[in-house]
């Protein structure tokens, strides 16, 4: 019994030790200062949409008025199934539409067919989008001023543009802790940033490089990741750069979404085990970090629950624990102020206290999910978008906030 004791210990030891280098590390993260633009990389905004009716002409319009010189850019939108209306409408804008079609779709796909048509040379980076997402202002002036300094891959900082309810609520709390512990606490301790699948900018030759090699059906980001770091190519994280995103507000949307990026995480860390032994052994430590440490963890959220369960259980049979029950009780306490710790101010509200009441209900339908993952990474399951309340078109969501 005692060695079963010893296995889950030695699972949440390691899961609260890495969740609290990341928080604490987070606290020395400084935003570079970025002298004013003497030149102006050219950027292809590439904008990915699979049957995204319902936003894509809002996020398009808003793309192409990006304040950005205007000869400076291109908003290229990959239309996969969408409406022939919707096509239409697009080709009145100022961007490119490519339309393509698959009988089974990928991002990966649309992106590599896109690549084809686009043209070499012309463009020096790539800033790709979610058809869902608004770029801040400020977006590509501050990766433009990145890539001046030298920096190939940037990620910049998702934050949500809606909390229509506690799900999206909690879906934009997610993704704030996310990139306070994979991106600004792992780039303050010198380290790069994990990547997130839009909101991010690439040196244009690398990007085409790695994308056609792929054939990624669910999770390309993660895989994308770790091609960059099989060259050494390090993603830096820029706080200031920001992309609205839209959280998810439906819970059949959600639980699809989660069960895609479990699938597509567990499958990365199969197919990678191996090469990310091998790499910690031959000194790609970051490589072993990437395709073993932060994969073989579960959900934050399963984690939560699961330790919240066993430290007040184990309470009750505290006489009988091997290792004793001191451990169980630091392990939570830290890991709680890890977590608050990385969730930024703005969500400290009235809000906040409803979403909690949720939580249980939602750590329930998490971890199910656990035993449904059966061929979810064979084939691509899509998030709808523009189900939630969303800003209309014309409101000047490109605020700072």
């Amino acid at each position: 019994m005692w060695v079963l004791e010893l296995l889950v210990l030695s699972y949440f030891v390691f899961v609260v030790s890495y969740t609290a280098l990341f928080s604490f590390g987070g606290l020395f993260y400084r935003s570079l200062t970025l002298p004013p633009a003497t030149s102006f990389k050219k950027f292809c905004v590439l904008i990915p949409s699979y049957k995204e009716d319902a936003v894509i002409l809002s996020v398009a319009r808003q793309a192409v008025k990006h304040p950005y010189p205007a000869d400076a850019f291109d908003v290229v939108v990959i239309a996969d199934s969408l409406k022939p209306e919707t096509i239409v409408a697009l080709k009145q804008l100022r961007l490119q539409v490519v339309e393509v079609s698959f009988t089974n779709s990928t991002k990966v796909k649309s992106i590599n067919k896109a690549l084809e048509v686009l043209p070499d040379g012309v463009y020096d980076a790539v800033a790709l989008l979610d058809a869902d997402n608004v770029m801040e202002d400020q977006f590509l002036h501050r990766m433009n001023g990145l890539l001046q300094k030298g920096y190939r891959v940037i990620q910049g900082r998702r934050k949500a543009k809606n909390d229509d309810n506690s799900l999206a609520f909690l879906d934009g709390a997610s993704e704030a802790i996310n990139n306070y512990i994979y991106r600004q606490g792992t780039v303050a301790l010198g380290m790069p940033a994990s990547i997130i699948g839009s909101g991010i900018v690439f040196d244009y030759k690398i990007f085409k490089s790695k994308l056609t090699s792929m054939v990624s059906v669910g999770g390309f980001d993660r895989e994308l990741e770790l091609l960059l770091l099989k060259d050494h190519v390090h993603v830096y994280y820029d706080r200031d750069a920001i992309v609205y995103d839209e959280k998810v507000a439906v819970t059949k949307s959600f639980e699809n979404q989660r069960k895609r990026w479990i699938a597509s995480q567990f499958f990365y860390l199969r197919k990678y085990f191996k090469e990310g032994m091998v790499a910690l052994f031959t000194g790609n430590f970051l490589f072993f970090k990437s395709s073993i440490l932060t994969n073989i963890q579960l959900p934050r959220l399963i984690n939560l629950g699961l330790l919240t369960l066993l430290t007040f259980g184990l309470f009750f049979v505290r006489g009988y624990l091997h290792y004793g029950y001191t451990i169980w009780a630091v392990l939570f306490c830290v890991n709680i102020l890890a977590t608050l710790l990385s969730l930024p101010r703005e969500f400290y509200s009235r809000k906040m206290f409803s979403a909690l009441l949720t939580l249980p209900m939602l750590f329930v339908r998490m971890f199910s999910l656990l035993f449904k993952l059966k061929g979810a990474n064979r084939k691509f399951i899509h998030t709808p978008h523009g189900q939630a309340q969303t800003l209309a078109p014309e409101e000047p969501l490109n605020r700072k906030v």
